[in-house]
């Protein structure tokens, strides 16, 4: 299997910089032969792959089409409209930013645009799932605005309603954040839509980790309700790595000069180029039908590892996301993970709510592009518990793990 998409191009690597070259293959095999289940990773297609190593990598492209700061800019413009009409196409949107270099400044530019440094701000606390850029005091968000954090039910795990009304009557936020990078169960936009126009607030929607599912129809959309939705272009959507931007046409100029120049410079028009692939991708009923699989793959993963003793946060999952707590298998989060990494099954820890330890996330969105479906969420949710108990040693998992991924190449040579 060649280390790009393109064999001349490892060709030319491997002749120029072997060393670069080995590492790349080094990822490459440890892609191949271990377990990817973050939820926030996916395997983009050699498509995505091709634009991203294209010669628009090399044209420096500040502003937007038909009005760059720099000239010859007739070819890129064309891939940039391109990606834009797609999006605006597969999630129903009327405006689409596609410049945003990741998840975290698609936020940015949406709360540039709306909102003024002190401005009170309602999102999802950080214990219980919310995002580092929904106010944590490490990140941009929490030193220049005011947050304030709304919670799950202890019992159900599930978003409290009711305590998110009251908080936003009571500070009257500027705007209020619904999303998370570890809510396995889907948000109720209505509801928020509801509660902010209830209290003259802004909704954003910070939909990084289902948007992939939307645009599949296995997840309910945030574009009809939210003033700005902000996303990532990879994850479930299985794009290259970058954000986006969704919105009305009322609030677009906005949108626009809070990503550029407010908050970023030229735009990296191979990465937009991919994001285009991508999108083209994810109107295909091809795509549909993966999205659903993943959720599928999810839900059974997530009562695997409930009859296997991890007690699974809201007692399933409606997206590609399963969060768990491993004590009663003996360990916590931290420990589990240490473990299941040692026998080549790479996940992440996440905190749990109303809880000290910390428990594991998984995602199934990667082993669902490799093709893997129910019977193997089975086999892994054994494999995970035995090996978190200490029942199956490493050396013996990650055979086990090589043989499961073995018949599932990300990349079929």
């Amino acid at each position: 299997m060649s280390v790009t998409h393109a064999p001349q191009t490892a060709d030319v690597l491997a002749r120029q910089d072997p060393e670069l070259a080995e590492i790349l293959l080094g990822e490459l095999h440890r892609q191949s032969s271990t377990l990817q289940l973050i939820a926030a990773e996916n395997f983009c297609s050699p498509a995505v792959l091709a634009a991203l190593g294209s010669p628009l990598a090399n044209k420096y492209a500040e502003g937007y089409p038909g009005a760059r700061h720099h000239g010859g800019c007739e070819i890129v413009d064309v891939a940039e409209r391109l990606a834009v009409d797609r999006a605006k196409s597969v999630f129903g949107a009327e405006h689409a930013n596609v410049q945003s270099h990741s998840g975290s400044s698609a936020v940015l530019a949406a709360y540039a645009a709306l909102l003024r440094p002190g401005d009170t701000v309602l999102a999802l606390g950080l214990p219980y799932g919310g995002h580092l850029t929904h106010g944590s005091p490490a990140n941009f968000s929490g030193r220049w605005f005011d947050f304030v954090p709304y919670g799950v039910d202890a019992e159900t795990g599930l978003i409290d309603h009711d305590q998110v009304r009251a908080l936003a009557r009571t500070h009257r936020p500027k705007a209020i954040v619904c999303g998370s990078i570890a809510y396995p169960r889907h948000i109720d936009y209505a509801f928020f839509r509801e509660v902010a126009d209830e209290v003259g607030a802004y909704l954003i929607a910070d939909a990084a980790h289902p948007i992939g599912l939307v645009a599949g129809g296995a997840a309910p959309s945030p574009v009809p309700y939210a003033d700005v939705v902000c996303a990532t272009t990879h994850k479930v959507l299985r794009g290259p790595r970058g954000g986006m931007i969704l919105c009305g046409s009322e609030l677009a100029e906005r949108v626009d000069r809070a990503v550029f120049p407010f908050t970023q410079g030229g735009a990296q028009m191979h990465t937009i180029a991919a994001k285009a692939v991508a999108f083209g991708e994810a109107a295909t009923p091809a795509f549909a039908a993966y999205a659903h699989q993943v959720v599928a793959n999810a839900r059974i993963l997530a009562a695997a590892l409930a009859d296997e003793g991890l007690v699974v946060t809201t007692g399933g999952t409606d997206t590609h996301l399963v969060t768990a707590d491993p004590a009663p298998l003996g360990a916590d989060g931290r420990t589990a993970r240490g473990r299941l990494a040692a026998a080549g099954m790479v996940l992440d820890c996440c905190a749990l709510p109303h809880a000290d330890t910390r428990g594991l996330r998984l995602g199934t969105a990667a082993v669902t592009t490799q093709g893997m479906a129910e019977k193997e969420m089975e086999r892994i949710a054994a494999l995970l518990a035995g090996v978190v108990r200490g029942e199956v040693e490493s050396v013996r998992a990650r055979e086990e793990v090589r043989d499961l991924v073995g018949g599932f190449p990300p990349y079929p040579a």
